[in-house]
């Protein structure tokens, strides 16, 4: 009789799948496994569910791979939990934290540019030409540093040019602040507190913490940050993020026009925090008498009343290098990931924008954007 008990209480833990058709899913996944990568987990989560899971060749949902970029996403989001600690402003500047900024008049580049890659330091080398760099440095401060030293290509917030310079600064940033490595701290705040127990962003390859493209993950862990985001900041019942900093990290932070560089991968989406803005949708509210009227009002309060519209992201994605695409479809109410190590390429990133197209198509809950 003691087994009962026991044994129920196993079931309960297991994922509950969801009852929706998958089929075509499935077989998009199983046709591009070879553009894909071979070695594929593929995982779809609502905010308590397991709706879809698929493993394909050597890879399963406890594999550790590097995920390149997908790791800004991390690196914004403990940005955000020290602007809830009253430790931070995104509009604060970074010379407030880095004098070194002002030496090479730099100090009004903020650490909202940071986040979305609007500083207008140079940054044209190659990729190889930095790695090699990178190799030659012994921390993150000595490589920011470094930044600081940099010409400027253009005017901070007028223009976007993707790359690791912005989060690196506002990794360092938090280093001076908390007088922590970086790497301990993400660690503490939140992985730990995410039960990530298999991510990390220690370095072994020599050079310093690369808080832009440095992590280490698994479709598992990174699967329980996306479900953070998407259930408005809290995991297992305890808020790791405010719901505002999350709404935060919604907001499109640029324009089309604004792009003078973006990856393949990325080209015709815009940014927000750390991840690219894959669908957005316009927030509009209204403002009387300097104050937001959240609730509708019959009749009007009087006074001078204006509309502000707001332009936030339904759906973000933060895609890696070695062609890990993380997406949460706030509006939808799901989180996706295709978890795998091989080069991100134009052609498949336009794989994973047609896989959405099939998830969409099949979850019941259909977004007005």
């Amino acid at each position: 009789m003691k087994v009962i008990p026991v044994a129920l209480f196993l079931l309960l833990l297991q994922p509950v799948y969801s009852q929706n058709n998958w089929s075509t899913l499935n077989s998009e996944l199983e046709a591009n496994q070879k553009l894909l990568g071979n070695n594929v987990v593929a995982m779809i989560w609502d905010k308590d569910s397991l709706l879809f899971k698929k493993e394909m060749g050597g890879f399963n949902s406890k594999t550790q791979a590097p995920i390149a970029s997908c790791s800004k996403w991390l690196t914004a989001t403990l940005v955000m939990q020290f602007v809830d600690e009253g430790k931070l402003s995104l509009d604060d500047k970074v010379v407030k934290y880095i004098p070194e900024f002002d030496k090479y008049f730099k100090g009004y580049i903020t650490i909202r540019q940071c986040l979305s890659h609007m500083t207008g330091i140079k940054d044209e080398e190659g990729m190889l030409k930095k790695l090699i760099k990178r190799r030659k440095l012994e921390s993150l401060e000595e490589e920011v540093n470094g930044f600081a030293a940099q010409s400027i290509r253009a005017n901070a917030g007028n223009d976007f040019w993707y790359g690791n310079i912005g989060l690196n600064i506002a990794g360092r940033v938090l280093e001076v602040i908390s007088k922590k490595k970086f790497e301990i701290l993400i660690r503490t705040k939140l992985f730990t507190p995410l039960g990530m127990t298999k991510t990390t962003f220690a370095e072994v390859n020599g050079g310093p913490v690369n808080p832009s493209g440095g992590a280490k993950s698994t479709a598992d862990d990174y699967m329980k940050f996306l479900m953070m985001l998407l259930n408005k900041g809290k995991f297992n019942g305890v808020q790791i993020l405010s719901e505002s900093s999350v709404n935060e990290m919604r907001l499109v932070q640029n324009t089309l026009d604004q792009i003078a560089y973006a990856p393949k991968s990325a080209e015709g989406f815009k940014y927000a925090s750390g991840s690219w803005v894959i669908e957005e949708m316009v927030f509009t509210q209204r403002i009387v008498n300097d104050k937001p009227l959240n609730r509708p009002a019959v009749p009007m309060p009087p006074g001078d009343v204006t509309i502000k519209k707001t332009v936030i992201a339904s759906s973000l994605a933060s895609p890696g290098l070695f062609g890990t695409w993380p997406m949460v479809d706030f509006c939808r109410g799901y989180a996706y990931i295709v978890f795998v190590k091989n080069f991100l390429g134009e052609e498949r990133a336009g794989v994973h924008i047609d896989l959405k197209k099939i998830i969409d198509s099949t979850i019941l809950n259909n977004c007005t954007n």
